[in-house]
């Protein structure tokens, strides 16, 4: 079996792509589920953050594994695998390891170094402990990653080469000023309660924001962080989200992740807050034009949330469009860029000057972060004079050109010895049931040998049994120390997987034991996972 990723990050594909595929926590399980119950996969896994979508598994064939992973990430998030395909990107074996070890360190990331990729990772994890997706493999590559990760934030300093998404999101509203400057005396709106908007207020309050408010679905959760604010230093409190309208009219920043899969602010609601009208829309040439202008094409599901929101609020879950358009058959795994190559596509290709976040050009108003995928505010608000929208996409427009630390090429350093390091453990562990098959087949001729001894010797008392056995068990062991040692060590290097054939062929050994250990090794693995979760 190998390790196998397939996905698309804001790397390799517009954020309008990311915001169509984006996966419900439901949609992560039951992909996940049908992933175990595809022919090629053994385990599974799935990151699903704001800005990637990556789906991996234990295959034992690379071509049909390929074909199967991307087949089902199109179903599940509802694009189309034509439409989809040339966004994905593919990472096998060792480069697979490569790559997550990477996003564990925030190389991957939209802003370079930020930190809060490891709690997502940690949820990914869970996750698949949670559904009993996550075998021996996959459950010691996510907590490798967990470690590499933190390993690179301790020993480098990548978090001088970034800040978190709010930091960065927060410093593009600035436009320029110091963020303490820029945020003293003014309110803030905080929506949603989870763990980027605690994020979010948090930062807003450490920023100096003289009060922030806060409003989700659950008003018992908006109320746990408003106390939490409070216990900090920092005026705060709780709201329902029926009175966002009326909030809006009173902050100077609004800050909005949810889970909504529509939008929650339009841009005539937040024009009418700020007392402006919502200008037109300048004619897109193309549908590429509309796509790099911020508005996403053939949005699934978009004027059915609109018409529900009618201005404010989070769109239930049961308005998501979650019709996956039918897979579409025959595509070969071939057409893929292997290895981690972006795929060339139109759209990124296109002009990026559209899609940086325009300053308004008189005095702000109204500040607006969107750290949500798929979006919480309309980009069309971009159009009312005194708003600013930053969001995910021009977020990932603004980092693009942000300067890269030193340290960065200290954190690949610790990457590319943490590969070589985890790729020798695996193979090392891949020669261990033959290993203990064999031991276990010297064991039952000691056994043996001290039977017929017995027959042939009755008389021995128990201690003179004890000794004649234990004087063999030392031979044997002895014997069998040095080859088992260094075949280990041999096993753990490149090409080192055809030990374990030798072993087997040399010693004659069962191929059923050989299997019986390494099944009984998955099921202690399994054990541990569900104490775990």
């Amino acid at each position: 079996m190998s390790l196998l990723v397939v996905g698309l990050s804001h790397r390799s594909a517009p954020v309008s792509v990311l915001e169509r595929a984006s996966l419900s926590p439901d949609a992560q399980a039951k992909l996940l589920h049908d992933t175990l119950a595809a022919e090629p996969a053994a385990e599974a896994a799935v990151l699903a953050t704001c800005n990637r979508i990556e789906l991996y598994a234990d295959v034992d064939k690379f071509h049909a594994g390929v074909a199967e992973l991307s087949t089902l990430l199109a179903q599940h998030s509802g694009v189309g695998l034509e439409e989809l395909t040339p966004y994905l990107y593919v990472h096998y074996e060792d480069r697979a390891v490569h790559h997550l070890f990477s996003v564990a360190c925030g190389l991957d990331s939209m802003v370079v170094g930020e930190g809060q990729i490891l709690g997502q990772i940690k949820d990914t994890l869970a996750l698949g402990q949670e559904l009993h997706t996550a075998g021996r493999l996959l459950n010691d590559l996510f907590q490798q990653a967990l470690r590499v990760g933190k390993r690179a934030h301790s020993e480098t300093g990548i978090d001088r080469a970034g800040q978190s998404l709010v930091t960065f999101g927060l410093e593009q509203l600035a436009a320029g000023e110091p963020v303490e400057d820029w945020a003293k005396g003014k309110r803030a709106l905080v929506i949603g309660a989870g763990s980027m908007s605690s994020l979010a207020a948090a930062t807003l309050g450490r920023i100096g924001i003289r009060e922030i408010v806060v409003a989700n679905r659950t008003h018992a959760r908006a109320e746990r962080l408003a106390e939490i604010l409070g216990e900090s230093g920092t005026a705060a409190r709780a709201v329902a989200m029926a009175d966002v309208a009326h909030e809006l009219t009173r902050v100077d920043v609004a800050v909005s992740c949810t889970g909504a899969t529509g939008l929650v602010l339009t841009g005539e609601a937040v024009a009418f807050a700020v007392g402006e009208e919502l200008k037109a829309a300048e004619p897109a040439a193309s549908a590429d034009a509309a796509a790099v202008a911020g508005c996403p094409v053939d949005f699934p599901g978009t004027a059915v949330a609109g018409a529900a929101v009618a201005g404010f609020g989070v769109v239930d879950e049961a308005l998501r469009a979650d019709g996956a358009a039918a897979a579409t058959p025959g595509v070969d795994a071939d057409s893929l860029e292997l290895h981690g190559s972006w795929a060339e596509n139109t759209q990124r290709r296109l002009s990026r000057a559209g899609r940086v976040a325009p300053v308004p050009a008189g005095p702000v108003k109204l500040a607006l972060l969107d750290l949500a995928m798929p979006r919480d505010i309309d980009a069309a608000v971009h159009r009312i004079p005194g708003v600013r929208l930053v969001d995910i996409e021009s977020l990932a427009e603004a980092s693009a050109d942000a300067p890269m630390a030193a340290d960065v090429d200290q954190v690949r350093s610790i990457v590319s010895d943490e590969v070589a390091a985890f790729g020798a453990a695996q193979r090392a562990a891949h020669i261990t049931p033959t290993v203990v098959a064999l031991r276990a087949m010297a064991a039952e001729v000691v056994a043996s040998e001290v039977a017929r001894l017995e027959g042939r010797v009755p008389g021995l008392d128990d201690k003179q049994r004890a000794e004649v056995t234990q004087t063999v068990r030392r031979v044997v062991d002895k014997l069998l120390h040095a080859p088992t040692v260094r075949i280990k060590q041999l096993a753990a290097e490149p090409g080192g997987a055809g030990y374990a054939d030798a072993l087997r062929t040399l010693f004659d050994l069962d191929p059923d034991t050989v299997a019986a250990v390494s099944r009984a090794d998955l099921n202690d693995a399994d054990v541990k996972n569900r104490g775990r979760s």
